[in-house]
């Protein structure tokens, strides 16, 4: 059987820079950074002062107070940007074939707000330890696509993927397979996080991995700067719905893209550093190239993983010379964790969002807050530095890097 199609329907987002598809997509092409002092917790002893928190979110303009309650902000975050998408998509939930309708999500970490008070609450208690009964459910990775199946009644494949910063990649590469072969005709694809905690930021502060950058905070994430110092805590979510061409076309659904292919590759090499030589970064964008059928030369954009961290962002560069050639200088490269920090298990869904969005709109956003070259990093590369450059994009990247060297790559192109 020949392998179906698949096309992105309907996208929603909800990020440190914009709370919608249009207030994200334009706070992108402005190079608005979403870094602040953090709010949700006293940060005055952590080493690290700062995130990239959602701004203006109030979970009761989505759920009832007793719902809420029920859901960490994970969850939240997947079920409101889900909201979005399926709406974008225009999808008629009372005539599809919800057997056929799958949820596929990524997450890191998922409920790590829930752990850490439920073990703090129990560590200040007393001689009858009492933990809430949603303790399990809310911290789980799987809730959030559970969460969503329920809500909507789609009775399709129904799983999530943990795989780091990779995860939300790895969802979609899953829902593109799975579309492919046969065993649904539409998934809802994407991740979410919500790690801006005392234990996210105490934990990444303990492995030097975070920006202390305390006295600038919103130019703290500057990717392929000499001065870069880690990376800017992040969260929030993207959801795509997938859904066989076929089955799009037969109900007059908008086409965003295609989601054309996906690789997946180990480092082998490290728990959290990537391969000094780039050798997984490598070997992903060649899988994901070969799974699409297309020649590097046909790609036009790429968003690089591009922490900001000092060896990641090397290796990185490196890697797309060594896959793309000389046409690698020909290409619009950036990166928008940049602007929204790093989001971790939802980097990949909010990063290829900004991809389809560039594709759509003919735009590439920018990497911002680069003030120094650093010259281990091939300055012929155009990072897109600064501002938002317009340019046809016909094919584009999205790069995802995780801790324990997992690797994904997913490939947009324009619908023909």
């Amino acid at each position: 059987m020949k392998p179906r199609r698949v096309v992105v329907t309907g996208l929603g987002a909800l990020t440190p820079i914009g709370n919608t598809l249009s207030a994200y997509w334009e706070g992108l092409l402005s190079g608005t950074s979403g870094a602040a002092p953090i709010t949700y917790f006293d940060p005055t002893l952590f080493k690290t002062q700062f995130a990239c928190e959602l701004k203006n979110f109030d979970p009761l303009d989505h759920f009832d107070r007793k719902e809420a309650r029920k859901y960490d902000r994970f969850a939240q975050y997947a079920l409101v940007s889900v909201a979005e998408a399926i709406e974008d998509s225009q999808l008629q939930l009372d005539t599809v074939d919800k057997d056929r309708v799958g949820v596929i999500w990524g997450a890191g970490i998922g409920g790590l707000e829930t752990f850490q008070n439920e073990v703090l609450n129990f560590a200040a208690g007393n001689e009858n330890p009492r933990f809430n009964p949603f303790f399990i459910p809310k911290m789980i990775a799987d809730i959030a696509p559970g969460l969503i199946s329920i809500k909507y009644g789609f009775r399709g494949p129904n799983f999530a993927t943990v795989s780091a910063c990779a995860s939300a990649s790895n969802a979609m590469i899953d829902a593109l397979n799975y579309i492919r072969l046969g065993y649904a005709d539409v998934i809802v694809t994407g991740g979410s996080e919500a790690a801006v905690t005392k234990a996210g930021i105490g934990g990444f502060n303990a492995m030097h991995a975070l920006s202390k950058r305390n006295e600038d905070p919103k130019t703290a994430s500057r990717p392929f700067d000499k001065d870069r110092d880690g990376f800017v805590l992040g969260e929030g979510a993207g959801a795509l719905i997938l859904e066989a061409y076929e089955h799009a076309v037969a109900r007059g659904a908008t086409i965003y893209a295609e989601l054309a292919g996906g690789g997946l590759s180990a480092d082998a090499h490290h728990m959290t550093a990537p391969h000094p030589e780039g050798l997984g970064a490598t070997k992903v964008m060649e899988n994901c190239l070969r799974d699409a059928a297309l020649d590097p030369t046909e790609v036009d954009a790429i968003n690089m993983h591009g922490t900001s961290t000092p060896l990641g962002d090397i290796a990185e560069s490196s890697a797309i010379v060594k896959v793309f050639g000389d046409h690698a200088y020909a290409m619009n490269i950036n990166s928008t964790k940049s602007m929204t920090g790093h989001l971790l298990g939802a980097a990949g869904a909010v990063e290829a969002i900004a991809s389809i969005m560039a594709i759509k709109h003919g735009v590439v956003p920018p990497t911002i807050n680069h003030q120094t070259p650093d010259e281990e990093i091939d300055q012929k590369i155009n990072f897109t530095f600064g501002k938002a450059q317009k340019r046809t994009v016909n094919v584009a990247l999205s790069n995802t890097f995780g801790f324990g060297g997992h690797n994904a790559c997913v490939l947009f192109k324009k619908i023909n």
